[in-house]
This record gives C-alpha cells, sequence and structure tokens, in this order.
C-alpha cells in the first residue's frame, strides 16, 4: 500500500521540488517534514492540506493520513471548541458577552501551558484558528471594557504565534506577529504583555548572537514590566544570560542573584508549564544554561540535578522538551570539565530526540564543535546526526 510519505514524494517529483522548498513553502520545519515524509511521526490534517495547496494536489494527501490522526488537537478538536465558543456567544445577550470573552482567556492559558510540550509547527495551527476566529469578533458589537479584553487576547496569541516561529527560525513571520502583539499591547496599555514583547524580542536576538542589542532589550523589558508579574523575573534571567554569553561574570552573577531573590517567595503556579508564568523550576533550567555558558565550574553539578528533575515526576510531570535543552546545557559544562565522551553522548540524544526546536540547533552546533576542535571520534556521528535534523551543510571545525 502506498503510504503518505510515498505519495508525497511523487508529487515532489513531478513538481521538480525538494524537501527543502517544500518545507518553506508550506511553513514547516524541513526536519520535522522528513521524520513524517520517512514514517517516524504520523500526518496531521492540517499537513496534508497544507501540503496539497503548496502541491497542487488537492485531495490527493489527505485519504493517506491514518484514521487515529484525522481527529488531533490541531485541527477538528479546535475547530468543536470554536464552534462551542461560537455557540455560547450567539446565545449571549451581546455580541460577545463575557462567556464568550472569559473561555478565550481560558484558551489562551491552554495554548502557553501546551507550549512547552507541542511541536511548534502543530501550535501553530491551533493559535491560527484563535486568532482568526478573534478576527471576527473584531466587528462584532461590543463595550470598551470587551474590547480590551478582546485585543489582549489577539495580543498573547500573537506572541505566542511569534515564539512558535523564533522556534522554527521562520524570522519574517516571527517578525510580524512580534510587531502585532506589540502594537495591541500598547493600544491596551498592557505593561505585562508590552514587556513580554521585549523579552521575546531579546530572546530572538540572543539567538542570532546580537549580545548588545539582547542586553538593551532585557533591560527595557524590566523598566515597563510590571514589578510583581512573571515578565519582570524573565527579562532579568534574560539579562544574566546575555551577560553570560558576553563573559562578564560579575554582571552574570548579580543577575542571578535577583533572580534568586525575586523567586524565592513564589509558591507554584498552579500551571508550572505556562509560558508566561514564572515559577521556580524554571528559574533552575536558566540558572544551568546561564553558568553552563559562563564555563562555570558549579555549572556541571548543577545542570545535572536540574536534567534529572526534568525527566523525572517528583515536582510535576516529566518535561521532555525542556530535558532536551538541559542536556544540551549538561553538555556544554562537560566539555569545559574535560568530560567529552559524555558530552558528545548527551548532545547525540538531544540532536535524534525529534524534540529539538531550530531555535535552539546553534547550542547544539557549539557543542559539536567543541568536539571537532578536539578531534574526539565522537565528531563524524554527531556531524552526520546534526546534518539530518537540520538539512544543513557539513560542519567545519
Amino acid at each position: 500500500m502506498t503510504t503518505f510519505g510515498e505519495k508525497t514524494r511523487e508529487l515532489m517529483t513531478q513538481r521538480g521540488i525538494s524537501l527543502r522548498k517544500l518545507a518553506a513553502a508550506a511553513n514547516y520545519d524541513a526536519g520535522y517534514l522528513s521524520k513524517i515524509l520517512n514514517g517516524h511521526k504520523p500526518p496531521t490534517m492540517e499537513l496534508a492540506r497544507q501540503l496539497e495547496t503548496v502541491l497542487a494536489a488537492p485531495g490527493d494527501l489527505v485519504e493517506f493520513v491514518p484514521p487515529s490522526a484525522r481527529c488531533t488537537s490541531d485541527d477538528s478538536g479546535t475547530d468543536d471548541e470554536l464552534d462551542a465558543l461560537e455557540l455560547s456567544r450567539r446565545a449571549a445577550a451581546s455580541d460577545i458577552g463575557t462567556e464568550t470573552l472569559h473561555r478565550l482567556e481560558l484558551a489562551v492559558d491552554d495554548l502557553a501551558t501546551a507550549y512547552p510540550g507541542t511541536p511548534p509547527q502543530e501550535l501553530l495551527g491551533r493559535i491560527r484558528k484563535h486568532l482568526a476566529y478573534v478576527v471576527r469578533l473584531m466587528d462584532a458589537r461590543k463595550t470598551l471594557s470587551e474590547q480590551r479584553r478582546l485585543l489582549v487576547v489577539g495580543g498573547w496569541l500573537s506572541l505566542l504565534g511569534s515564539t512558535c516561529h523564533i522556534d522554527l527560525r521562520q524570522l519574517p513571520s516571527a517578525t510580524a506577529r512580534l510587531k502585532t502583539a506589540a502594537q495591541l499591547a500598547k493600544q491596551t496599555e498592557h505593561h505585562e504583555l508590552a514587556a513580554w514583547c521585549l523579552e521575546t524580542e531579546a530572546w530572538q536576538a540572543l539567538t542570532a548572537g546580537d549580545y548588545r542589542r539582547a542586553l538593551t532589550l532585557s533591560q527595557g523589558a524590566q523598566a515597563l514590566a510590571p514589578r510583581n508579574g512573571s515578565a519582570f523575573i524573565q527579562a532579568v534571567a534574560q539579562e544574566g544570560r546575555v551577560w553570560a554569553r558576553l563573559g562578564a561574570a560579575q554582571e552574570t552573577r548579580d543577575a542571578l542573584n535577583r533572580v534568586a531573590r525575586l523567586v524565592s517567595p513564589l509558591p507554584m503556579p498552579d500551571r508550572p508549564e505556562h509560558h508566561y508564568r514564572y515559577d521556580p523550576a524554571k528559574s533552575d533550567a536558566y540558572v544551568a544554561t546561564t553558568l553552563s555558558w559562563l564555563g562555570d565550574p558549579a555549572a556541571e553539578p548543577y545542570a545535572r540535578q536540574v536534567l534529572a528533575r526534568l525527566e523525572s515526576a517528583t515536582d510535576g510531570p516529566p518535561r521532555p522538551r525542556r530535558a532536551v535543552s538541559a542536556r544540551l546545557d549538561l553538555a556544554l559544562a562537560l566539555m569545559a570539565a574535560d568530560q567529552a565522551d559524555e558530552a558528545g553522548h548527551l548532545t547525540l540524544s538531544a540532536i535524534t530526540s525529534g524534540l529539538l526546536v531550530p531555535s535552539n540547533y546553534w547550542r547544539a552546533r557549539e557543542v559539536i564543535a567543541a568536539v571537532a576542535a578536539r578531534r574526539l571520534p565522537e565528531t563524524a556521528e554527531l556531524r552526520e546526526a546534526y546534518r539530518e535534523l537540520s538539512d544543513q551543510p557539513e560542519l567545519t571545525a
């Protein structure tokens, strides 16, 4: 029987389009798409329809989507949720109504909580549908208060969408959504949302190696953020990571100490995985990353402790995607401690996990470059695994 991957490759050959070009046109990560075409991951209905559009082959791919994948959270499940919201809105006395807005706000929380454990390309499908629903409501009659709440919902959805685009290295789309989120934050005078926009932009600048700009943005987020909100703590932590990349040990430790003072009185939130709510577990992970980047001797034991917690269920559910980043932190610390064998093993497990998002590929490259510089035998295997992951040319030492 023909599979989804075989049919897609047949269409690609007929149209003369490569995997990289197909992924870019469909707005998907090439590594993720490769796993689906090779049968390592099941296709979704949204992906099938998107590829049919790009390949000009309506109806040719959806029949190969497994029945179990035809009612996924990023397809009909979201449609059902939005249909329920629409029914609620029409039953209310006003055009929108408090109940509809409340449920939209809860949906934003659900999406932000799903972020750490959901592939970004899948989460984007759900975000797009909720944003489309918000746009539909913009023309409805509403009070000034309802208007503001709706704009704030749109701002958070746009910001989360931008973060997913950053993870996928789809930078033009990320910039457009981030500008929309910042505009809505300014229009509604929502300082927490505005500060998160600056912090997200700081992270994007940091991953691009523009450390001075990242420093300015993270400090600007602190100036704007409410002192009792999560954005302020996140911006301080971001500043510490930037100082670490700049090799400024004293400034890095000062930022880490400030984060520790801010986090110490915090209770564990009811949704610890919520991307826009800070908690002690996130603080520990940030400390491990920052110390690893700084080359501090304390990085190795700290990173081991964080990785063990993320992979266990002692203080909440396992967090596999965070654990992948923690493996890279530990690998970098191990290289500094001259334990290259374990560092190479951890990096290989992170690269082949299927959970590493493109915005963190550069972190894997750093460890691979360190392994290659020492001419270790693991270099060839790591380079090959990285090429398969990223569909990029071979790394040089």
